[in-house]
């Protein structure tokens, strides 16, 4: 699964940096449960998993040039969308409410289930669909979250391309030379 991640992301294995990333979410990604995130379809060709590690890489990036918790954004960002459901489907939707406004609780009940998170890790969870579901983050590293979702969102939405630029990102976000 992580040579799956490795290129999914573009990693380098002389990296630390990358390095420090794969271990953060090595227990996550090594679970059947999480690995099962593959079957649904997240948005158009993206599947929930593939989305999940995007934003996890993103937060991770983003929370380590703030100085901020990057091992619990990433591993949070990971966790956000562990609602193990086809979201497609009405007829769930029309029993359980709008997915919109309810998936964060169960990703979260599902994310309780199988790891021990702190307590960052479980406000990205709860609020990373802020400000649709009204209550705001309690932490920095849940507006990352919060902001990578968007933005993992818009691009598969609109299918600009499989974030094929992330070496560029980051670097951006490092401030490497380009």
């Amino acid at each position: 699964m992580m040579n799956w991640v490795i290129e999914k992301l573009g990693l380098k294995s002389d990296s630390q940096m990358d390095e420090e990333y794969l271990e953060c979410i090595r227990e996550l990604v090594e679970n059947k449960k999480v690995l099962s995130m593959r079957n649904y379809v997240q948005h158009k060709k993206v599947d929930c998993l593939e989305h999940c590690i995007h934003v996890s890489y993103y937060s991770y990036l983003l929370s380590r040039k703030l100085g901020l918790d990057w091992r619990a954004a990433a591993r949070g960002g990971l966790l956000h969308d562990f609602f193990l459901y086809d979201w497609h489907d009405k007829e769930r939707e029309n029993r359980k409410g709008w997915h919109g406004l309810t998936h964060p609780q169960i990703a979260l009940d599902n994310a309780k289930l199988y790891f021990n998170m702190n307590d960052i890790e479980k406000d990205i969870i709860s609020k990373h669909m802020w400000p649709l579901t009204l209550r705001f983050p309690r932490y920095k590293e849940s507006y990352v979250v919060v902001l990578a979702d968007k933005y993992c969102a818009f691009i598969e939405i609109c299918d600009l391309g499989r974030r094929s630029n992330i070496e560029r990102l980051q670097r951006l976000l490092l401030n490497q030379a380009f």
